[in-house]
C-alpha cells in the first residue's frame, strides 16, 4: 500500500470516528427528536374540510407504520365523516391477504364504512402515488382537498411531492408516536438476580430508553434526509 493510499485511509478513519462520537454526543440530547418532529410538523396544515383522507402506504401489514397510520386515518375518518379514504398501498386487490386489504379491514374494524374506502394500487413511491392521484377515478383530485396520513419522518417528503405534482389545497397528518405516561423506574436491587459491580440502572432513564431512541431517530433523520435530496435533484420536490 502506498504512503498515499495509507494517509488517505488513515483520514478517512478519523472522519468516520469523528462522525461516531458526534452520533453518540448527539444521543444524549433532544436534537434527534426535535429534527425528527420538524419533518412531521413542518408542512402541514390541517385543513377545516378535506375532500379526501389519503392514507400513504408503509410497510407490510401488520407492521408498526401501517398499524400507526391506519389508526389516525381511521380518527381522521370520525373527525370528517364525509370524507372518502384513499389507501395509496401497492397490492393485488383481488387477494383479501394483501396489504392494501388488510389495512382496509382495520380501518373497518376501526368504524370506517367500507363504501368511503378506496384503493390506490399502482404508486410505489412517494412520486408515482402523487402523479397516480391526479386522475383519480374519474375525477381531477389536485382541485380537492386533500388531508395525508403518513408518519412524521415521511410527511415532509409526501406534503412536497403532492404540491410538485399539482395540488394545491393539500395537508398533512403525521401519525406520532404517544409516549408512555407511566414512571418505569425501579430499584435493581428489589428485583433479586446477579449483584454486579454498576450503578442502579433501573434509575437511569436516560441510559434505558432515550439514549437509544434519540439513536433511533437520528438514522431515521439521516435516510430521510437523504431521501429528501434525492427528490429534490430529481425535481420531484
Amino acid at each position: 500500500m502506498s504512503k498515499g493510499i495509507r494517509t488517505l485511509v488513515k483520514r478517512l478513519i478519523f472522519i468516520l470516528g469523528i462522525l461516531f462520537l458526534l452520533f453518540i454526543g448527539l444521543s444524549f440530547t433532544p436534537l434527534p427528536f426535535y429534527a425528527y418532529h420538524w419533518l412531521g410538523i413542518s408542512q402541514t396544515d390541517k385543513p377545516e374540510h378535506p375532500d379526501f383522507i389519503v392514507m400513504m402506504g408503509g410497510g407490510g401489514m401488520p407492521s408498526q407504520s401501517n398499524l400507526m397510520r391506519s389508526w389516525y386515518a381511521a380518527h381522521a375518518a370520525q373527525e370528517f365523516p364525509h370524507c372518502q379514504i384513499v389507501i395509496s398501498i401497492p397490492g393485488n386487490l383481488h387477494d383479501s391477504l394483501s396489504t392494501p386489504r388488510r389495512v382496509a379491514t382495520e380501518l373497518i374494524n376501526r368504524g370506517v364504512h367500507e363504501n368511503r374506502i378506496l384503493f390506490e394500487q399502482h404508486g410505489t413511491n412517494t412520486r408515482s402515488q402523487a402523479l397516480n392521484l391526479r386522475l383519480f377515478h374519474g375525477r381531477l383530485l389536485v382541485r380537492s382537498s386533500l388531508l395525508i396520513v403518513s408518519s412524521p419522518e415521511h410527511m415532509r417528503r409526501s406534503i412536497l411531492s403532492f404540491r410538485k405534482a399539482g395540488f394545491k389545497n393539500i395537508a398533512g397528518l403525521p401519525a406520532f408516536e404517544n409516549a408512555l405516561e407511566a414512571d418505569l423506574s425501579f430499584e435493581d436491587h428489589k428485583l433479586g438476580g446477579n449483584q454486579l459491580p454498576m450503578p442502579n440502572i433501573g434509575q437511569n432513564k436516560t441510559l434505558r430508553y432515550q439514549f437509544w431512541t434519540q439513536l433511533k431517530y437520528e438514522i431515521i433523520v439521516a435516510r430521510e434526509l437523504a431521501a429528501l435530496s434525492y427528490y429534490y435533484l430529481r425535481g420531484w420536490i
